[in-house]
């Protein structure tokens, strides 16, 4: 089934519905069913048309992603009985493109050790941990066990990280015997392992996050698993929960040099409220990870650096076995913020994933940048509408009009030059009154998404109390932009992802026209400006 646009039929939904009913009677027969109604007109207003939404249910943080024989497979949080969360499953969807997503049965059910918490996946292309036969590559899930029970009774180990394993390339899945493979060595907080193959060092290697740090394990046959060394206890925000780590090598663009890189989300704790991911840079010997003293400096001038400055991006983790051909660090988030999640004005489904992107590390003298940018595969899908070059106006400038092409489904690319002590500011609106802000503010140094009056923000006074931000250092004479709407969602990709902004909106009715103006009427020049509608 293609779930990328918003033309899902009733009868789609109910035929699906019955199916995962059936697939879970086996698991918590006495829990309540709840009926989960299509709504035609959130469909139509908000189901986003080329992100990755579940046909139905609840939806958190992508899990197990990994790359094999053309297919990029997805996994994500999932519980397909209600809209909020709940007893969690992995969910499946799969892309040959990164863009278009077909939602695929349940991969991974709830048992007597407890839900199917965040995790990873790794293709075992030398049999190390020995489940491959006939010939079959097996494919490891390793993930963490919630045991709800241990929980409510008070315990601290009700946590541990099992493991199953896929011999027709991730589509059905057998439970490790031996779960689980990592029991609790009496941590409350002790979840989300993320497995990479170190070939540095000859290992597998495990990141896992606990309250207030990462600890490393290490592991030949990802059956047993010894302590390495922890990171972070006094290091970045510690607002909240650290969670869904991830920990993977990277070549600093333009040169030879290897470094490793850290990412880890946290909730709440985010410089903008809520949830969200940061970032550390550093060394790895094989058993501790140090962060470089070009970082080290930079995180001794800001409380914490972030992935992404927009409070709708979180969990996102990157998919293993790219080829080397490839190359590319691919990354995806959970389009939410656990402040709200729960609670915005759809029924039928809950969350999306944020496009996928290409992460990739930059040295400058101020410091290290892990910036992000949308996969090359979208273009295949641009058609350019309107292409333009040295346009220069006072005030207003109207980007895209009403019924020019369809605003949800738009790239706008664009590069502004000479700019002034003012601020630059773009609107998003609709015949309704709604208007989505964000833009720059070049004279105190700052982007900003502004969505107080962006429709429907009743359902959470978090959601909309204040202007999202992102501080820069200095005056900037230029700015580059990459701008992509999808009914409901903006990401804003500055100076080619450097710094990222990712945000969620709700319209009473779908937008329709986006301009920008300056504050203070400054005269302004758009170098190039390319606004593409994308096909799909």
């Amino acid at each position: 089934m293609k779930l990328l646009n918003s033309h899902i039929t009733k009868k789609a939904v109910y035929v699906l519905t019955g199916l995962t009913l059936y697939a879970c009677k086996s698991y918590e027969k006495a829990e309540t069913n709840k009926s989960i109604q299509m709504n035609t007109s959130e469909e139509a207003l908000y189901r986003p048309n080329f992100h990755f939404t579940p046909s139905i249910g609840w939806m958190n943080d992508p899990n197990g992603m990994f790359y094999l024989n053309g297919k990029y497979h997805l996994y994500f949080q999932y519980y397909p009985k209600d809209n909020v969360w709940g007893p969690m499953h992995w969910g499946h969807a799969t892309s040959e493109d990164l863009i278009v997503w077909k939602e695929q049965p349940i991969a991974l059910f709830p048992d007597d050790l407890g839900y199917i918490f965040s995790g990873s996946v790794v293709v075992d292309h030398d049999n190390t941990a020995g489940f491959a036969k006939d010939g079959k590559t097996a494919v490891i899930a390793i993930f963490t066990y919630h045991n709800i029970k241990g929980e409510k009774v008070g315990k601290i180990d009700f946590q541990s990280q099992g493991m199953a394993y896929s011999l027709d390339e991730g589509q059905s899945w057998t439970k490790y015997e031996g779960n689980p493979v990592l029991p609790n060595p009496g941590i409350k907080d002790f979840r989300d392992p993320k497995v990479v193959w170190d070939a540095q060092h000859n290992q597998w290697l495990m990141a896992l996050a606990t309250y207030e740090k990462t600890i490393f394990y290490t592991s030949k046959n990802l059956k047993n698993w010894e302590l390495l060394s922890s990171f972070g206890e006094y290091l970045g925000a510690h607002g909240g929960v650290w969670e869904c780590p991830d920990f993977l090598p990277m070549q600093v663009e333009g040169t030879d040099e290897t470094k490793w890189v850290l990412i880890q989300s946290i909730n709440p704790g985010h410089v903008n409220g809520g949830s969200g991911t940061q970032y550390f840079i550093g060394d790895f010997d094989g058993k501790t990870f140090v962060l470089d003293t070009l970082f080290s400096k930079q995180l001794s001038e800001q409380k914490a650096i972030w992935l992404d400055y927009g409070k709708d991006n979180y969990a996102g983790v990157t998919w293993s076995n790219i080829p080397k051909e490839d190359g590319r660090k691919l990354f995806i988030g959970w389009l939410s913020n656990w402040e709200y999640a729960q609670v915005v004005p759809t029924t039928t489904w809950r969350s999306a994933m944020t496009m996928a992107r290409n992460l990739k590390l930059l040295r400058k003298e101020e410091g290290f940048f892990l910036i992000s940018q949308p996969v090359k595969e979208l273009d295949t899908y641009k058609t350019i509408v309107k292409e333009k070059n040295s346009i220069e106006f006072t005030d207003t400038y109207t980007l895209i009009e009403q019924h020019e092409l369809d605003i949800h489904k738009a790239v706008i690319s664009l590069r502004l030059s000479n700019l002034k002590e003012d601020t630059y500011n773009f609107t998003l609106s609709n015949s309704s009154g709604d208007v989505l802000q964000f833009g720059i503010n070049n004279k105190d140094h700052y982007y900003y998404i502004d969505r107080r009056k962006s429709g429907d923000i009743a359902f959470s006074e978090k959601f909309a109390e204040k202007i999202s931000t992102a501080n820069f250092r200095n005056f900037k004479n230029d700015v580059s932009l990459q701008i992509i709407i999808d009914k409901t969602s903006v990401e804003i990709f500055y100076d080619h992802g450097k710094t990222v902004m990712t945000e969620l909106f709700f319209p009473t009715a779908p937008m329709q026209n986006l301009k920008l103006n300056t504050l203070n009427h400054s005269k302004t020049s758009i170098d190039t400006l390319v606004i593409s509608e994308l096909k799909l």
